[in-house]
């Protein structure tokens, strides 16, 4: 499923119109995005957890040539699933 996709199940779902899905879409991930970026999390009660998790740096190889390679550490989004969500996959 991509956004549109998204969009059009949302709106069906609550009897609205696409734009208003749309924009409630765009306010959730603006929401997500501002939580983790101020080192929050974004706890969802029956669906799961957004977090930020710290990569240490690290050294990989490049597959074209084998060279050894420094990787920067970083910050990347992470989310976790509730039990509740794992249960019904």
């Amino acid at each position: 499923m991509n956004k549109a996709e998204l969009v059009s199940k949302i709106a069906e779902d609550a009897e609205i119109t696409k734009v208003q899905a749309a924009a409630a879409l765009d306010s959730f991930m603006t929401g997500v995005t501002k939580t983790l970026k101020s080192g929050g999390k974004l706890i969802l009660v029956g669906f799961g957890t957004f977090s930020v998790a710290k990569r240490a740096a690290r050294n990989g190889r490049n597959p074209a040539t084998g060279a050894t390679i420094k990787i920067k550490a970083k910050k990347v989004a992470k989310f976790k699933a509730s039990k509740e969500l794992s249960g019904k996959l």
